[in-house]
């Protein structure tokens, strides 16, 4: 008897834990997060117990995608519908609640610069499970994880490795160019197609031509796999609606996940051992990023002799997540930064004639090189403002894990930091009145200029963490668009619709349909 009495009584201590457990969980310190936000002077909506997606946040979501467009219109309120409400409700530093995780969102450019520089304090956040299916790697290390990494990458994005591999990126897009002048040829000096598909092909193209070399065939099948990944993970994620343990649920989409990633590293790996292979033999091309890669690791690992393996060695695995991370970074960003680039030119005609009299003047009907790119001013100009107006990823997070100072704001541990750079791109009070305009000569003294020295222009991040491959977009680019403004004059399709939304990057819904014709 006294055994079942002392077995009762651990049973009901362990249940009033767990209660407690649960209530602290779910409503004591959520209220007690809001009350610290609300003494640093911030606000938002008080918190309410809520699980998975609210009707509030559902019928936000509903309406933003009803939202007709035209291309000059303010894409903010269709694309950043929650935080747009938010900042319009309660001011531009407040907090928002995604069921019991509390959120600050931080514009103030001073602050962001803090956030940047202080990569420490305001770490990347331990994100969505299904993410690491298509973006790995350094881009979600940390501390000295990340500043090793870093180093070893650092080599493959130098300058004169990009000039080695322009021939790579001159091959791919004038293969396109190529394809597009046979259209055009065979309807007459005029053609409608629609130029998205292309564009994700071609930058598919050069990421695996300049990633692998002559592995090629085999980059060309991992891009394809992640692409059905990137739709995959897209559907798993809004199917999860944050409840706790479900991507550990057998589901038929789970499933496909698992066996795409499951591919894809097969893959990388048989093509990392081939290349060690042939880097051993001497019979390997060094321009490419995957060699320079294995190159760079072995000489960090020959120059760090003594210190333990673990903390000085990329094993094939790490080398496997960066490779992931080239794709998926390396083919979004420079896609969508043309499609939008050529949608915008289409509608501003003024703006697509001086790129291409510069262009004419830097390079005649000679192919674009690496020294006249550099000296593309006015197609510089226009790169960053759809950059501004269109950055691929349009909001950034980070977490505090211990009680940080941000400005004159104490932010307790355990909080998110959203920073909405898509909002932040069309602030009218740092950008001015015509913010949502299309307006390249605001970069035509530099970005230091246009930004009047704050942090309001961040469309690869900002400070120690940059984007590592924003030079390679960049010159990707320029490169594409300087041989199409060779070739063609183009405009909108009657057909366009004018629909951007997010599917992990900022993209078209309905595709990019333009009228080509032969210049």
């Amino acid at each position: 008897m006294v055994e079942l009495v002392s077995f009762g009584v651990v049973i009901l201590v362990i249940a009033t834990i767990w209660v407690l457990l649960v209530v602290n969980w779910i409503w004591l310190r959520p209220k007690k997060l809001e009350r610290w936000l609300r003494q640093q002077g911030l606000s938002g909506k008080s918190y309410q117990i809520s699980f998975g997606v609210s009707e509030e946040e559902s019928n936000m979501r509903n309406e933003a995608e009803s939202i007709t467009l035209k291309v000059s219109d303010d894409v903010v309120p269709k694309i950043s519908f929650s935080f747009d409400k938010n900042v319009k409700t309660y001011g531009k530093n407040c907090f928002v609640w995604a069921g019991t995780v509390l959120s600050v969102i931080i514009m103030n450019p001073k602050h962001l610069k803090d956030i940047f520089n202080n990569y420490n304090d305001f770490r990347k956040p331990n994100i969505n499970f299904f993410i690491r299916y298509v973006a790995d790697g350094i881009i979600l290390d940390d501390g000295e994880k990340w500043a090793k990494r870093r180093k070893i990458i650092n080599p493959a994005f130098h300058l004169a490795k990009l000039k080695n591999m322009l021939p790579a990126f001159d091959l791919s897009c004038s293969e396109m160019i190529s394809q597009w002048e046979n259209l055009v040829c065979k309807e007459g000096g005029s053609c409608e197609l629609d130029i998205w598909p292309y564009f994700q092909y071609l930058t598919a193209d050069v990421i695996s031509r300049t990633a692998f070399g002559s592995s090629y065939e085999k980059g060309t099948r991992i891009f394809e796999l992640q692409r059905e990944q990137a739709h995959t993970m897209t559907k798993a994620i809004q199917n999860s609606k944050n409840i706790p343990g479900w991507r550990f649920v057998p589901t038929k989409l789970h499933r496909r996940m698992k066996d795409i990633d499951n591919n894809v590293k097969a893959l990388l790996k048989d093509m990392i051992k081939e290349r060690e292979k042939a880097m051993k033999s001497g019979e390997a091309n060094n321009d490419d990023l995957l060699s320079v890669l294995l190159e760079s690791n072995l000489k960090e690992i020959q120059e760090n002799k003594n210190m333990k393996k673990v903390n000085r060695l990329m094993s094939i695995d790490d080398i496997v997540r960066e490779c992931k991370l080239f794709y998926f970074a390396g083919q979004e960003t420079s896609s969508v930064l043309l499609v939008w680039t050529m949608v915008l030119l289409s509608v501003n005609p003024d703006w697509q004639a001086r790129a291409r009299e510069e262009v004419l003047q830097v390079f005649g009907t000679k192919k674009p090189d690496f020294d006249g790119i550099s000296h593309l001013k006015i197609v510089t100009m226009i790169l960053y403002e759809v950059l501004r107006l269109y950055p691929p990823v349009t909001t950034l997070l980070r977490v505090v894990e211990k009680k940080t100072q941000l400005g004159e704001m104490s932010l307790p541990s355990g909080i998110q930091i959203y920073v909405p750079t898509l909002l932040i791109q069309h602030d009218t009070e740092l950008w001015g009145e015509d913010a949502k305009e299309f307006k390249p000569e605001r970069f035509a003294e530099g970005v230091s200029k246009a930004t009047k020295g704050q942090i309001s222009f961040f469309p690869f991040g900002w400070g120690p963490r940059i984007c590592i491959g924003q030079n390679f977009a960049l010159i990707e680019a320029k490169l594409a668009l300087s041989l199409i403004l060779q070739h063609f004059r183009f405009e909108l399709s009657p057909t366009y619709t004018h629909s951007p939304f997010v599917n992990v990057t900022l993209q078209p819904k309905h595709g990019a349909h333009i009228v080509l014709h032969k210049h």
